[in-house]
């Protein structure tokens, strides 16, 4: 039984049924046996950590996990200013090269 499945089952039998004021004769005596295996079989202690899967959920973790930061607000400036730096330079920028009186003008721009 896989470790995932067995952890699954173990709130099938709530710890209640394996009181001792559940022992009354043989039979439930051989119940609680099967009782006292299962719980026996189950995994202990805390449940170890799943590595996160797929970029979204590792950038997830690595800064909104245990130890958040604020580095995803820099992210989003330098994001916001490359896509609208991009944005400038296809519906303006480039325009300045077509004039070619403006040509000679534009000394900070070499292409």
């Amino acid at each position: 039984m896989s470790f995932i499945s067995r952890r699954a089952l173990s709130t099938l039998i709530p710890p209640k049924i394996a009181s001792p004021t559940a022992i009354g004769g043989a039979q439930d005596a051989a119940r609680m046996q099967r009782v006292g295996n299962f719980y026996s079989k189950l995994p202990r202690g805390p449940r170890h950590e799943e590595k996160p899967k797929g970029l979204l959920a590792r950038y997830q973790a690595r800064y909104f996990g245990k130890d958040p930061s604020a580095a995803p607000l820099a992210h989003v400036i330098g994001a916001l200013l490359v896509i609208g730096y991009a944005q400038n330079y296809y519906f303006h920028l480039r325009m300045l090269l077509e004039i070619p009186a403006l040509v000679g003008q534009c000394t900070h721009m070499s292409f």
